[in-house]
């Protein structure tokens, strides 16, 4: 028993000091950030372990640690919560019970999950729905989208435009009393990306009659053609997300040939035919000037890959790469983007682009953030900073929907 103690002491103690990471100096609750990190990064050392020693794949791993956080739907005084389908993509509704004398607004929520894991059941982000459902007295829909890697890239935008597509109906919007001009779609990391995509796809499709009048991307991911921005080096041991770990799951959302993220770790695995794309990443011309800091610029290596993935280049994958006329088309726009987080410049280039081309664009930036945080409002994980990102998002909503 004592030697089995000990191992494990000794095993405890490398794990964490292989994981451990000094955090930045304007975190605040900083004991409870570096706990949840530790977390974080300890799970992804297991799930590297039991992938390596064949035990089950990484990805699995994580889709059981999250699945521990998952809800069932539990309606309340304020509202009712169901589980049901749209076209046989799982949504959870969350409907106002007062009365209303006038059709609500509605929000349909995209979660993050680096488009692998994740779901509407999770607690933070039932939370989150529930709250907006109460406070904006508005229709709420949470999407399951199918997962990566059992489900490549498109899946993930299909399931979310069907959705979107189907609650645009007459007869939907009619059936959940929804004024069809006060509609926004938000998301945030990864749903991010889908939410940026989802909108432009139907902002700029002639055959939906129904329009988008606001969306919201809370520290959203919206390239994947360039990854050694600013941030990526900033960040690359950042709290919970490090440059590895997206490397990996984007890697996933495509393929599961183990050559794209050996590719991607030295920024050499876009094609040729792709240098036209990179004005539109360039982040040397998009970053605001205090976040290039004393990097400098140069254009990823072209053409090095051995292998052919044109949903690279696609802008369903990657928002960022639609031109500027699609861009045009974009309704009121909400970015939150946070200092100590990985994606950081995703963001902020988007909102350069945006203001560019005309698109009216509010954007916070938390200075003290960092990516997920809005996944820590509840209890046993309430953070400070998760709650004031609530905040802003619903404070916008509220103004501006």
């Amino acid at each position: 028993m004592g030697l089995k103690t000990l191992c494990l002491g000794m095993f405890f103690v490398i794990f964490v000091s292989h994981i451990y990471t000094p955090l930045p100096a304007n975190i605040e609750e900083s004991w409870k950030v570096m706990v949840l990190d530790t977390i974080a990064k300890t799970c992804t050392f297991m799930a590297i372990c039991f992938e390596n020693i064949g035990i089950m794949r990484y990805e699995e791993f994580i889709s059981m640690i999250f699945h521990l956080d998952y809800t069932e739907p539990q309606s309340d005084e304020y509202v009712t919560v169901t589980d049901t389908t749209f076209v046989d993509i799982p949504v959870r509704l969350y409907v106002p019970k007062r009365k209303s004398e006038t059709p609500r607004r509605a929000v349909i929520y995209i979660h993050g999950g680096a488009f692998c894991f994740g779901s509407f059941k999770q607690t933070a982000l039932d939370f989150l729905n529930r709250w907006t459902a109460k406070t904006l007295d508005a229709v709420v829909v949470g999407v399951d989208y199918r997962l990566a890697p059992q489900h490549h890239f498109p899946a993930q935008f299909e399931d979310c435009l069907t959705v979107v597509k189907y609650f645009l109906q007459d007869k939907i919007l009619t059936k959940y009393r929804v004024d069809p001009t006060r509609i926004c779609i938000s998301g945030d990391s990864s749903g991010g990306a889908l939410t940026a995509a989802v909108t432009q796809k139907v902002q700029n499709d002639p055959e939906i009659e129904h329009k988008i009048k606001a969306h919201a991307l809370l520290y959203p991911a919206l390239q994947a053609i360039d990854s050694y921005l600013p941030s990526h080096r900033e960040n690359e041991h950042g709290v919970i997300l490090t440059r590895e770990m997206a490397i990996k799951l984007v890697s996933l959302y495509f393929t599961r040939d183990q050559t794209l993220p050996e590719a991607m770790r030295r920024n050499q695995y876009m094609p040729l035919e792709s240098r036209h794309l990179f004005k539109f990443v360039n982040w040397s011309t998009l970053l605001p000037v205090n976040y290039k800091k004393d990097y400098i610029y140069t254009e990823p290596i072209l053409g090095r890959a051995s292998f052919s993935l044109p949903a690279l280049m696609d802008d369903r994958a990657s928002p960022l790469l639609a031109n500027d006329s699609q861009l045009q088309k974009l309704p009121l726009t909400y970015i939150l983007t946070c200092q100590h987080d990985l994606i950081r410049d995703d963001g902020l280039m988007y909102v350069s682009r945006l203001r560019n081309v005309g698109v009216q664009v509010a954007h916070d930036h938390m200075e003290n953030g960092f990516h997920g945080a809005l996944s820590y409002m509840t209890s046993p994980f309430y953070l400070h900073l998760g709650r004031r990102i609530r905040d802003k998002y619903i404070d916008w909503l509220d103004k501006n929907l």
